[in-house]
């Protein structure tokens, strides 16, 4: 293919498997260090904060929540209340808590406010140096738990989602325990399973991509099928689907670090900018107009691509496989996340058309066609 060399970024130690957080306080008590807990307020209301709560109190300095996506701001008064205090990080939670504390860590050893070393509207290279970082992501979607980047939203003063990347922003150690994702609200697995695929599916289609990056992806992806019918099933066949799919979010983010994104996050990342969407569902509404485009796609080695993935993913060829894939996953969904749901005015969509890109997509995306994409998934 076009990109002869690999890069894989992987953690130092991951633990993978149900109950696999009972692994989290021996992993402290090991080291004993000063040690902030980032989390999310679904974290401290669960029955498995409850077990550990007394135990965990005696490894952690304190917490901090964080509820959306971190800004600057955020990240810089996390800073500024704990630097010189704080030896290790723990992060529990979705990707918008492990990506605040891999900003967190990654800051607690660097000089200058965050801003100054985001992509897109930095001026200096970020160094070698992070304190730290055990991620325990409470979702399958983001893969923040092994990428080494670190995704910072501003959407009231520079309008930027930006990452903060390094190759040692890798977490530390991850611990993926898929049981943490049980009681999960359906339209919560079912957005951030989407973007699982998403990140998978553009890595596989990545024009920086190679037979290693895209067997990583073509793995994942087979991951999320079996995964994606029965997320919020409470059985046996529930706990593995959701087994598949932290195995499914993990490998997007190998896949994404290794062989980057293409045209739906190039919108994504745009629109993040300027409205508080779920990143999962922003992609799953722009995934599916992609198909459609796709279907269409006259493009040589996007057509062999697609009929060795859905052989690889089903088993059998279809006559268009872009399509077949589109209608597989909107009718195996647990719910319809693409309908209904938040309004674009017009100024917003051009906002975001005037910004978007292409990213690593194997041909460019022009204007019209990004459009198409957005008007799809925000009807007016």
């Amino acid at each position: 293919m076009n990109n002869p060399v690999s890069e894989l970024y992987n953690n130092q130690r991951t633990l993978f498997g149900r109950g696999s957080l009972q692994k989290l306080l021996p992993l402290l008590a090991a080291e004993p260090q000063p040690t902030l807990l980032f989390c999310g307020h679904s974290f401290l209301r669960s029955a498995h904060y409850a077990e550990m709560k007394e135990t965990l109190s005696t490894h952690i300095l304190a917490y901090e929540i964080v509820s959306h996506e971190a800004s600057p701001a955020d990240i810089d008064g996390w800073v500024a209340r704990w630097r010189g205090q704080v030896k290790r990080v723990v992060a529990i939670g979705g990707g918008s808590v492990i990506d605040a504390a891999k900003a967190f860590s990654a800051m607690m050893q660097h000089p200058l406010p965050v801003a100054r070393y985001l992509e897109k509207v930095g001026d200096t290279a970020v160094e070698a140096l992070t304190l730290p970082l055990i991620a325990v992501p409470t979702t399958a979607g983001t893969g923040s738990e092994v990428t080494q980047n670190a995704v910072v939203t501003d959407q009231q003063e520079i309008q930027v989602k930006a990452s903060l990347r390094h190759p040692l922003f890798v977490p530390s150690v991850a611990i993926l325990d898929p049981d943490l994702l049980r009681g999960t609200p359906d339209t919560v697995l079912a957005s951030c399973a989407i973007d699982a695929f998403t990140h998978l599916f553009e890595a596989y289609l990545s024009k920086k991509g190679n037979f290693f990056t895209r067997q990583l992806a073509i793995s994942g992806m087979q991951q999320f099928i079996r995964a994606w019918p029965a997320l919020n099933r409470m059985d046996d066949a529930g706990d593995a689907a959701r087994e598949a799919m932290m195995m499914a979010s993990w490998l997007g983010g190998v896949s994404l670090s290794s062989a980057g994104l293409g045209v739906i996050h190039g919108i994504a990342g745009e629109l993040g900018a300027i409205k508080p969407f779920h990143h999962g569902e922003v992609c799953g509404r722009l995934l599916f107009p992609f198909l459609q485009q796709l279907a269409q796609s006259e493009h040589p080695e996007q057509q062999q691509l697609m009929q060795e993935l859905y052989s690889q993913l089903f088993g059998r060829s279809a006559l268009n496989p872009a399509l077949a894939l589109h209608d597989w996953l909107q009718q195996q969904a647990i719910v319809a996340f693409w309908q209904g749901g938040p309004h674009l005015s017009e100024e917003e969509k051009e906002w975001v058309l005037q910004r978007a890109n292409s990213k690593n997509s194997l041909r460019e995306y022009g204007y019209e066609e990004m459009k198409q994409m957005l008007v799809t998934g925000w009807p007016d």
